[in-house]
């Protein structure tokens, strides 16, 4: 029986955003075990540093940090093991294919408990250049201007 209704984050990979133009995003399960879940709904869990890749026809990403459960003893996992994601094999063979030919990176976005289940959402990257980054922070920062001088006219 799921716990809660809706959607709750747990943890979101902000840094992907800047260093990834993001062209598609994908809902997959991913395979933990007890203690681990625990410690995801506590928030202990950090996005930042990790990867996808493709092995044998499944999806694993590495470098997911999940802080040991406190209360768990024998139980606890290494924090930073592979973890296996759960796709249809049809979009793992598309995205294998995306990834081999055409230079794409699979990123771990955000984490999220849904109807009480843990859910990844993963995206389909392409990397930046350090001028993309200029350029995107010039147009985000163009943004707030406006933004903010549209409020001030309001008032």
């Amino acid at each position: 029986m799921p716990h809660q209704q809706g959607i709750k984050t747990v943890a979101q990979n902000r840094k992907a955003y800047h260093d990834y133009f993001v062209e598609e995003k994908y809902e997959c399960g991913i395979a933990l075990f007890g203690t681990e879940v625990k410690s995801i709904r506590q928030g202990k869990v950090n996005l930042k540093e990790s990867w996808a890749q493709i092995r044998k026809g499944e999806v694993w990403v590495e470098g997911m940090h999940i802080s040991p459960y406190e209360q768990g003893n024998i139980y606890n996992r290494d924090p930073l093991r592979a973890k296996k994601l759960l796709l249809h094999r049809s979009e793992i063979r598309k995205l294998d294919g995306l990834v081999m030919r055409q230079g794409f990176t699979l990123i771990p976005l955000e984490m999220y408990l849904k109807d009480g289940r843990v859910k990844v959402q993963l995206g389909l990257c392409k990397g930046k250049q350090l001028h993309d980054k200029r350029d995107s922070m010039a147009k985000k920062d163009s943004e707030r201007e406006i933004q903010r001088a549209l409020r001030q006219r309001q008032k």
